[in-house]
């Protein structure tokens, strides 16, 4: 009896180690663990400050440090939203494109609008796990070329270039892909953006000033072989995007 007693003080496999969860474990796999779990601890607070300073008004901390914040959250863990957002959005942004194609007599003809933002639609609707492309990527596109440019649609720095780039080629994929435009000679595109109020609801005392949309025409951009090349959709530095001459619509 003493005997199983003793066996039983000295542990299971004879060692002396008694206990449960990391105390089971021996010394340097204790280390690990411990240094792996505070690691851990402290990337999630660093985490969980940065995405509330993200959200956050502004404020003293998130304008003397709103650089470092950008760096973390973009673009893994954008946040599309604010804390103490006053209303939610109120207008409807759609993308609609058309293009300049050559026909075969050597001349040129323009096709109608194409509504880009309606085609996303569809494939959202009644999909219960639409892509992040069809999502986001145009409304992004069009954020980032708005927050880029000046009304007069002039680059207001490198970034500008690039976000030029991006629309141009993101309407060039969209439209070789329709099948009425398929195979078509494309020359030059032109893409707008068409803003629609959304009605208040009957309890709601806010009035839109104008229930007719309103229409931000891009300038019209030449297509070049870059445009459909296999890379194409990779990611550039903004400061090694080459300028892009813009072509106004005759």
């Amino acid at each position: 009896m003493d005997t199983d007693v003793e066996k039983g003080a000295a542990g299971a496999d004879g060692t002396g180690r008694t206990g449960a969860g990391i105390m089971a474990l021996s010394l340097p796999y204790q280390v690990v663990v411990a240094v792996a779990l505070a690691v851990t601890g402290v990337f999630a607070c660093v985490h969980l400050a940065m995405v509330f300073l993200h959200v956050a008004p502004s404020n003293t901390l998130t304008k003397q440090n709103g650089q470092a914040v950008d760096d973390w959250i973009y673009p893994e863990f954008e946040q599309n939203w604010k804390l103490f957002a006053p209303n939610p959005l109120q207008q409807n942004v759609s993308v609609e494109a058309r293009a300049e194609l050559a026909t075969a007599d050597g001349g040129r003809r323009t096709t109608g609008w194409i509504d880009l933002t309606a085609q996303d639609a569809e494939a959202v609707r009644h999909n219960p796990m639409p892509s992040h492309t069809q999502q986001n990527q145009l409304r992004r596109a069009v954020d980032f070329y708005f927050n880029s440019h000046n009304d007069e649609h002039r680059p207001n720095g490198l970034r500008g270039r690039l976000s030029e780039q991006y629309m141009r080629r993101i309407a060039v994929q969209r439209l070789d892909a329709l099948p009425s435009l398929g195979g078509s000679d494309v020359r030059r595109v032109q893409l707008r953006a068409v803003t629609r109020p959304v009605p208040a609801p009957r309890w709601g005392t806010e009035k839109p000033k104008t229930s007719a949309p309103t229409y931000r025409d891009f300038p019209w951009w030449r297509i070049t072989d870059a445009d459909r090349s296999p890379g194409a959709g990779a990611d550039r530095n903004p400061a090694d995007a080459a300028p892009n001459r813009t072509e106004e619509a005759r």
